[in-house]
């Protein structure tokens, strides 16, 4: 069953700098990058409260472990321009999602 994880975060450089790293990071997550089972990943910041958070898609419970066990997701939790990571891990309600067009089939 796929699943939906979570990410948020508060970060501590400008909006600026921040969305450079995201987009040198951004192939790693991409069809022929290193994280295996993502289907697809939405990239979210809030410059007021400068947080930022990442909506995944992993094909199932496997995948996900295997990311928050991984380099990538290590190397965030322990980044110094970052703090207050929190991963978050949930099931799909397909029939509901399906109604309003959720990207999830």
């Amino acid at each position: 069953m796929k699943k939906i994880l979570e990410v948020n975060f508060k970060y501590k450089v400008t909006k600026s700098e921040l969305e450079k790293a995201f987009l040198q990071a951004a192939p790693r997550f991409g069809p022929s990058g290193d994280v295996k089972g993502l289907l697809w990943k939405i990239w979210l910041v809030n410059e007021t409260e400068k947080s930022s958070a990442g909506i995944y898609l992993f094909e199932d419970d496997a995948s996900v472990e295997m990311f928050l066990k991984g380099e990538i997701f290590a190397m965030v939790k322990s980044h110094p321009a970052l703090s207050d990571v929190e991963a978050k891990v949930f099931d799909i309600l397909p029939e509901h999602t399906k109604i309003t067009r959720g990207p999830v089939d």
